[in-house]
């Protein structure tokens, strides 16, 4: 039996390093013999998370590009040229099979390197609205998994498969760990239970919406989970008491979704495609803060099919409170919201891309 060798990369967010993970594990599960490398960009996230979830990984000298006149930017192209160089040694010692790519700053060098070596790969775009770099990339592509519809005009349209993202496959059933999720938390099982995600470094805004609106929840004998981000952990730490719960990391995410009644959340790609899997009422506060502002795009494709509720951060001063009340007191209204979003949800995205990835191999 063939011993298949897989490249992966995706970093510096959650966002693109928890698909990547979840497309590893998958693969595992089909082969179990299969040899696994991650890719990164040195200093960032991925190069502890995904050794975390049993993965090696490389680094690479590679940033973005800021959107003013930096040192950074006059080093970058020195940093690709260096990741270019370093990315075709990589491919050459590990000789993959099939090369893929989750987004962030390591993708572009290292599918790059691997398309010129005539090696398949694949883009796994995770917004409504892709980035540069799987623009670029998406012209040497095998296959583009995509999550939402009408791509065809950023990508080749032959080359696309409506897969959805990737979710963690432990929160397929959260309603099953409920108790243990109350538990865990340390929570008041009579109590309704808000969850506020802001991302793994943290949304500015939505901390000081939840800062200010504190009393307010904890008057209406609402108890809060509170993931600040590691950016704002110590600025917002003290708040913790036995009904506020302040961390800036989750780990166990099928918990806080399994304790959870209502969720304030950003509305990158992969929050959102988890949040339709978990089918809980959602109140999104998109970043207007990223390219296309592809989060309010993200949320307004849930808003459409009736599925959450979206407040942009220019609203939250005048609407927030009289919004959250009245959603908190009209459980009609929560159970139509969660059924709706559930009927978006691609449970078997992880499965629809590793198919792609096997029919790549097949071919070979």
């Amino acid at each position: 039996m063939t011993k298949y060798k897989f490249i992966l990369s995706g970093g510096g967010t959650g966002g693109h390093i928890y698909p990547a993970i979840a497309i590893a594990n998958e693969l595992k599960l089909q082969f179990p013999d299969a040899e696994f490398l991650f890719v990164g960009a040195k200093d960032k996230m991925e190069m502890q998370k995904v050794p975390q979830a049993g993965y090696e990984i490389k680094g690479l000298w590679i940033a973005g590009l800021q959107r003013k006149l930096t040192l950074q930017n006059l080093m970058f192209p020195l940093k690709l040229a260096s990741s270019l160089l370093e990315s075709k040694r990589i491919i050459k010692k590990f000789k993959p099979n099939v090369v893929i790519g989750t987004g962030g700053f390591a993708s572009g060098p290292l599918l790059q390197a691997a398309g010129s070596a005539g090696i398949p790969t694949v883009v796994q775009e995770q917004n409504s609205f892709p980035g540069i770099t799987n623009k670029l990339l998406s012209k040497k592509a095998n296959a583009i998994c995509v999550a939402y519809q009408n791509l065809e005009r950023f990508f080749p349209k032959e080359k696309i498969v409506l897969t959805g993202n990737p979710v963690r496959q432990d929160l397929i059933d959260i309603e099953s760990k409920r108790e243990e999720a109350i538990a865990f938390y340390n929570l008041d099982p009579n109590k309704k239970t808000l969850l506020v995600l802001g991302g793994s470094l943290g949304a500015r805004r939505i901390n000081q919406l939840i800062e200010k609106e504190l009393q307010n929840f904890l008057s209406q004998d609402v108890q809060v989970i509170w993931q600040c981000g590691k950016l704002y952990f110590e600025d917002y730490k003290k708040y913790n008491q036995p009904n506020v719960k302040v961390v800036d990391f989750i780990e166990r995410m099928d918990f806080v979704y399994a304790a959870s009644d209502v969720i304030i959340s950003r509305a990158g790609a992969s929050s959102v495609s988890e949040l339709c899997i978990v089918g809980k009422p959602v109140i999104f506060i998109p970043s207007p803060n990223v390219a296309e502002d592809h989060q309010t795009k993200n949320a307004q494709a849930i808003v459409d099919a009736k599925g959450a509720i979206l407040l942009k951060e220019s609203e939250l001063n005048e609407q927030f409170s009289i919004v959250f009340e009245a959603l908190l007191k009209d459980s009609g209204k929560q159970k139509q919201l969660s059924d709706n979003i559930k009927k978006l949800a691609r449970p078997k995205a992880t499965q629809d891309i590793v198919a792609q990835i096997v029919k790549l191999i097949n071919r070979q």
